[in-house]
């Protein structure tokens, strides 16, 4: 679509409009010409104390317009995200005339939408909530219900945070084999086996220093979370080196969870269980994404769904106090019928959290680069709302309940990832992540530290790749003074 802006450069804002509204388009800016389809012209209007923004937008041959503006207050930064919130709905009035038709998340854009609702109850309530979600932003009902009840446990979990918690993560970026439809850094172990023992050696290096760290920061462990990649890939020895590692240079007395994704079921042994609860993993994940063994084969992964069944009774037999399946709706070769039966398989099998994705196509995962996707395998959106349809209802009548929600770009229909658990079951470290309740130490290739406190939230980033964060060290070294630089002037200002 072209894009014109007249007095600004409010692109990032734009885009992200332009993604959720018409998702098969990408920008491409300058002036626009009675020729072009396919076109918006985005105008600033803006004074001491007001800001406004008009679109005029054309779409196969249909033209709309839409004004909207709100007043200017506060610092810099708040004044950007007033405009940015002026400018999403100016484009999104005139977007939603033109199509005829408004998508299920309304105007909202962005990975969080449960900010928006979180800032509306702290305003005025549910009730004043519901209401702005529904006539400024246009969200549909099934919507405003999923992110006002993420909201309302984000508030609950907030409760529980003491003002010195953080949360820890340690990334394993080693899988199996590569998924079609992923985009993490993750290596397939078959290619690179001879890497894994020097980059525990990295890692636990790594995490004697961010022990000593958080000692002298006087910040202490609220959540543990190892993630990847696939955990699991690692020999029960070497979870247990690195687990023990950790347990020597962090104080995890005052922990809350323990969580550790075992996502691939051919991953899962006895022994490799044995360690982890050894070392008082309370959390374990294990991510089907179907049961479905055709698509489970188009997707790239090497397991059947009798892996699963069989993943989960060794877990069961394990005795971890907490499980969580990864369900994702729109996979290629997928149904609704088949979604529905991958579901109701999942709730049988005992799990007290599931988590029900919304396929991304991603600009690094196979799916995209290998072009699948136009294919017609990949189901649509109206197929992909009928899956999470179906999900809403089936573990509401099981006594599931929304969590924690976000939402990523590329999304099939623009929807959402959510995570559901049942009563007492919620994984805190989640709730922290998407809401960005307290600080997130992250070790290994791939790490993405966020300091947050004092209104301020800043990130510092590990070398992406296993190779490179072995060669290194500086960097890992660099964001951890960095880390702690913030919480020493976070602690001097209060």
């Amino acid at each position: 679509m072209k894009l014109q802006l007249i007095g600004h450069n409010e692109k990032y804002a734009l885009e992200q409009s332009l993604l959720t509204l018409f998702p098969d388009e990408r920008p491409v800016y300058g002036a626009v010409a009675p020729e072009d389809g396919r076109w918006a012209v985005v105008t600033r209007e803006e004074d001491a104390s007001r800001v406004a923004f008009v679109t005029e937008l054309c779409y196969d041959g249909k033209t709309a317009r839409c004004s909207y503006g709100c007043p200017l207050s506060g610092d810099e930064y708040a004044r950007e995200g007033q405009r940015r919130h002026a400018l999403g709905l100016s484009f999104f009035g005139a977007a939603k005339d033109a199509l005829g038709v408004a998508p299920p998340w309304g105007s909202l854009t962005g990975v969080r939408p449960t900010k928006v609702a979180l800032a509306l109850l702290r305003e005025g309530g549910r009730a004043f909530a519901e209401r702005e979600l529904e006539e400024t932003y246009a969200v549909t009902p099934a919507r405003r219900r999923l992110v006002l009840e993420a909201a309302e446990a984000g508030l609950r979990a907030a409760q529980t945070l003491d003002a010195r918690d953080v949360s820890l993560y340690v990334g394993i970026p080693f899988c199996p084999t590569r998924c079609a439809y992923c985009s993490f850094v993750s290596q397939s172990v078959e290619k690179t086996l001879g890497m894994v023992e020097p980059y525990l050696d990295a890692l636990c290096a790594e995490i004697a220093a961010a022990g000593e760290t958080l000692r002298a920061a006087g910040l202490r462990v609220k959540t543990f979370y190892m993630g990847g990649g696939t955990p699991t890939t690692l020999s029960a020895p070497q979870l247990d080196r690195l687990l023990a590692a950790l347990e020597r240079s962090f104080d995890l007395s005052r922990l809350a969870e323990r969580t550790v994704e075992a996502g691939r079921p051919d991953t899962i042994t006895e022994d490799k269980l044995a360690a982890l609860r050894d070392h008082g993993v309370t959390r374990l994940s294990v991510n089907p994404q179907t049961m479905d063994d055709a698509v489970l084969a188009a997707i790239g992964r090497r397991h059947t769904a009798d892996d699963v069944r069989r993943a989960m009774a060794l877990v069961k037999a394990a005795g971890f106090a907490h499980v969580n399946m990864d369900l994702i709706a729109g996979l290629t070769g997928d149904s609704p019928a088949g979604f529905a039966a991958s579901l109701r398989e999942c709730l049988s099998l005992g799990a007290d959290n599931i988590t029900v994705h919304t396929l991304s196509l991603k600009k690094g995962s196979r799916l995209t680069l290998s072009q699948d996707a136009p294919d017609g395998r990949v189901p649509g959106a109206p197929a992909v709302a009928q899956m999470l349809d179906y999900a809403d209802g089936a573990l509401r009548t099981n006594g599931y309940a929304p969590y924690y929600l976000y939402r990523q770009k590329y999304m099939s229909g623009s929807f959402e990832n959510v995570g559901w658990t049942l009563p007492g079951a919620a994984c805190l470290y989640n709730v922290c992540i998407m809401e960005e309740l307290h600080g997130i130490l992250s070790l290994g290739a791939g790490g993405s530290t966020k300091m947050v406190g004092g209104g301020l939230i800043r990130r510092a980033f590990n070398a992406k790749y296993p190779k490179e964060y072995i060669e290194r060290p500086e960097k890992w070294r660099a964001n951890l003074d960095a880390f702690a630089a913030f919480y020493r002037n976070l602690s001097e200002r209060s």
